[in-house]
């Protein structure tokens, strides 16, 4: 393991690098939603909604053979929609497609595709296979912590907080176990979080823990410094409703929610427990090498890090103000 200095300019070199390259900006996962409403026995309208910032195409969905597809209509006859069903370009201009069709009963299906599950099989039941669900969530939460600066540079705050290996993994463990809960609680519908809110308090949980950093670097160690895995459970429990709030903008389809919030859930740990290596990795290659930053530097890192934190919770409330919450 690396002492702390040197582990503090490998992962402010890092931090550095992952300001530079945000331009300021918080992450999104492009969403395109598909609703088809069944008007008559085997004949449905389709309505688009896109969920993205810079306006793109929704992707061209590809139907079951049996189906004629003129849009926004689509027959498919007494065997009714089901099938393959696919999306041109899935991956490309959006991350996932969410297809939700209504029967004349009123009944709701709901799937999602993505590109590592670019191709579903829609049921009478709705129901699918265990493969399809883990297929199409694992990538999403995968995608969505890597994707999820202000996640990221959460844990690397930590990282900087922490004095050793042991304590690491009880702060990243106590992280993980944190916004596992509030992840579950809120998309199962127990408890409710205003989004805007959340996201603006995730910016200052950065603030908060960069200002613990430079404490601890003057010698003025804080409570986060002695007890990091208890600030790290505290504000796992702000970031786990944060990821509540991307699953939610999927949506879980009711047939398969317990699957499909357990692998994206599974989805987010492997990406966070990726970021974690890699990082772990950089700091064993500046040991190798014998490399490293100025103090002036480093300094610049965790001033970067608030900086760009208060810059989000800014953002983030006054998107707040101009909706009127």
């Amino acid at each position: 393991m690396p002492t702390r200095e040197k582990k503090q300019r490998w992962l402010l070199g890092i931090l550095l690098a992952l300001c530079g390259v945000t331009e300021l900006c918080a992450h999104e996962t492009p969403i395109a939603l598909l609703q088809l409403r069944e008007t008559q026995a085997g004949s449905f309208l389709e309505a688009w909604t896109y969920s993205s910032s810079v306006n793109m195409e929704a992707p061209t969905p590809v139907y079951p053979d049996h189906c004629n597809y003129r849009p926004p209509r689509v027959h498919c006859g007494e065997t009714g929609l089901i099938g393959p069903l696919t999306f041109e370009k899935l991956g490309q201009d959006y991350s996932a497609a969410v297809v939700r069709v209504r029967g004349l009963s009123g009944a709701t299906h709901s799937y999602t595709l993505t590109a590592a599950q670019p191709v579903i099989n829609l049921t009478a039941s709705g129901i699918l296979p265990w493969r399809q669900v883990a297929g199409s969530y694992l990538p999403l939460g995968f995608e969505h912590i890597l994707l999820g600066l202000d996640h990221l540079l959460f844990v690397l705050g930590l990282m900087l907080l922490v004095a050793s290996p042991w304590m690491l993994v009880k702060t990243i463990t106590a992280f993980t176990i944190a916004h596992s809960i509030t992840l579950a609680a809120a998309t199962l519908g127990w408890v409710g979080v205003p989004e805007r809110a959340v996201n603006a308090a995730i910016a200052l949980s950065i603030v908060f823990v960069a200002v613990e950093i430079i404490k601890l670097w003057r010698g003025q160690p804080g409570l986060s410094a002695r007890y990091p895995w208890a600030v790290a459970f505290g504000f796992g429990l702000l970031h786990g409703f944060g990821f509540a709030g991307a699953l939610t903008d999927v949506g879980l389809p009711p047939e398969n929610l317990p699957l499909a919030l357990l692998f994206f859930n599974v989805g987010v740990e492997l990406g966070q427990l990726a970021f974690v290596l890699l990082v772990l990795l950089l700091m064993r290659a500046h040991q190798q090498l014998q490399a490293g930053f100025s103090q002036r530097a480093q300094a610049v890192g965790v001033y970067a890090l608030g900086a760009v934190a208060s810059f989000w919770f800014i953002e983030r409330m006054n998107m707040m103000v101009q909706a009127g919450l």
